[in-house]
């Protein structure tokens, strides 16, 4: 890390150039903000009821048309008396003495269905254009999971290439993907067709998405990387915010998936070229390809007023007083050459660049000491975050009629956790905020399933908000606080218990390999007072 640390430092810290490259980077989140809430919109279910069949009336009722035709026809339901969204008013066979026979039961529908719309600004969407609804209800959730399960193979599968091939390459390969695939379901002709196609673009958001995170987190010096990795987090809820409007604008889905595809691929214009996503330096750095870092730490030298011939680190904005080990001004190359990261016997190679990269596998975390249970831990805080939120967006189900609301408000509170974190994060120290989120989460959770019958009306809705707003908290915190434990890209009361074992990362540099993500220690929980042991909570197994 501190072989890391010097070479950016000598490059020009985190200077014009990095800053603008780390606020481009929040562009494209608009983009897959877009992309990544439209299942929100796909899968709406509109108001519907039975299309009314006037050959099933018997003879004098069928010249019936209109709400008469409707009440002869669809039965009612509940309390308000809304038509029944699947069945039909059964007339008995046989003739009868009166006129007008009364109906002895319910059959299915046979004509199809009449729906409510606009749904989420669209007047047609795969719901109404497949009649997913009723038996064919059970695709809807189908194709919501399987767009989840998409993304979880594409966080494993195009994490690991990350690690691999770089973040730039799988970036771009994810954008071109998702593009295509996102022109493939506009075109989509069948249900199965449309399933398939959004569970492999569910895995190309996700590389996407992934690999942009993690090099703007690389780009980042450790003062800046929470402020630029939520300010990219507020351009993707600004994407979801503007998804509506786009809706209405598109009125059909066709054309609001090929308009999302559209600006999907012109990223690639802008993204695909290396001036505004260069490969990350961090990784190079921590892959031994030196020469191409060389080249990168150059041009952002150059582009920040720094000479890369005779930079020093008393002359670096970020310097911290350090010289070479001879006493002489360590320029750009010679820190390139010089880290001491790197083992003696290669120095002579990098001069050639003949050396042999050396890249990092997933499969390293089950041979290090703490950093697996560090990564344990903080998977099973981002899972209660995020699995917690269906059920206080349950907890909103006299909303559900109205698509809108809920949407907002969703948007909106996740809004406000990442506001909370800019404002709470860096000044307390990452654990104790996801402690506190945490614990929240767990008391609102705890109310709400022991205690609803026994509250009043009225605080179910601040308290569905308030366990929303916290277990989004969770969310965004323990992903960031992943992507600070490691260099790969890979029940709340025992989250609640766990976070006390985990490390401070707020204003560590990233680690570049696992022995360094190892190696990171606890720190007091409020940091007001630091003393002198950093000794980890968990003893290194043996």
């Amino acid at each position: 890390m501190e072989c890391e640390a010097r070479v950016l430092r000598a490059a020009g810290g985190f200077g014009r150039a990095r800053r603008l490259l780390a606020v481009a980077s929040w562009l494209p989140c608009v983009a897959l903000g877009l992309a990544l809430s439209s299942d929100s919109l796909l899968t709406a279910r509109p108001a519907h009821h039975c299309r009314p069949d006037p050959t099933l009336l018997p003879p004098a009722l069928r010249a019936l048309s209109g709400p008469a035709l409707l009440e002869a026809s669809v039965p009612r339901q509940g309390p308000t008396g809304v038509p029944s969204p699947c069945l039909l008013l059964r007339y008995p066979a046989a003739p009868t003495l009166s006129a007008v026979p009364a109906p002895d039961g319910t059959r299915p529908c046979t004509r199809g269905w009449l729906y409510a719309l606009p749904v989420a600004g669209l007047w047609r969407s795969p719901v109404t254009q497949w009649n997913l609804v009723c038996g064919d209800g059970w695709k809807v959730p189908l194709q919501r999971t399987g767009h989840l399960l998409g993304w979880l193979l594409g966080s494993v599968l195009l994490g690991a290439g990350c690690d691999r091939f770089g973040r730039r390459a799988v970036f771009v390969a994810s954008l071109v993907l998702a593009s295509v695939l996102g022109a493939g379901e506009a075109l989509a002709a069948g249900f199965p067709v449309l399933l398939a196609l959004r569970l492999l673009q569910g895995g190309a958001l996700a590389g996407a998405f992934l690999a942009l995170y993690v090099a703007r987190l690389e780009l980042c010096d450790p003062e800046h990387r929470l402020a630029f990795s939520l300010g990219a987090s507020l351009c993707c809820v600004l994407g979801v915010l503007l998804l509506p409007g786009l809706a209405v604008l598109a009125q059909d889905w066709h054309l609001l998936q090929g308009l999302s595809a559209l600006v999907t691929g012109l990223l690639l214009l802008f993204w695909g070229f290396p001036a505004l996503l260069p490969e990350s330096p961090c990784w190079l750095l921590a892959t031994r390809q030196v020469a191409r870092a060389r080249r990168i730490l150059w041009h952002f030298a150059e582009a920040s007023g720094v000479d890369p011939e005779h930079s020093s680190l008393e002359d670096s904005s970020l310097a911290t007083g350090e010289t070479h080990a001879c006493g002489r001004k360590v320029g750009l190359e010679r820190c390139c050459h010089a880290c001491p990261c790197l083992p003696a016997t290669e120095l002579a190679e990098l001069a050639t660049g003949s050396i042999q990269p050396q890249y990092h596998s997933g499969l390293g975390l089950l041979h290090t000491r703490l950093a697996w249970r560090n990564v344990l831990i903080l998977g099973i805080s981002s899972l209660v975050g995020g699995g917690i939120q269906a059920s206080f967006l349950r907890s909103l189900a006299p909303l559900e009629t109205a698509f809108y609301l809920p949407y907002f408000l969703e948007a909106g509170l996740e809004a406000a956790a990442i506001t909370c974190l800019l404002l709470t994060a860096n000044r307390w120290g990452r654990r104790l905020v996801l402690l506190l989120g945490t614990l929240v989460t767990g008391l609102v959770s705890l109310l709400l399933l022991a205690g609803a019958q026994y509250l009043p009306g009225w605080a179910l809705l601040p308290l569905s908000m308030l366990g929303l707003l916290a277990s989004q908290t969770m969310s965004v915190l323990s992903s960031l606080f992943a992507a600070e434990h490691t260099v790969l890209t890979s029940l709340a009361i025992l989250a609640l218990l766990c976070i006390l074992l985990l490390p401070e990362t707020c204003g560590r540099a990233l680690p570049v390999s696992l022995e360094d993500a190892d190696h990171l220690h606890r720190a007091p929980l409020l940091r007001a007072h630091q003393p002198p042991d950093y000794l980890p909570l968990l003893l290194p197994s043996h």
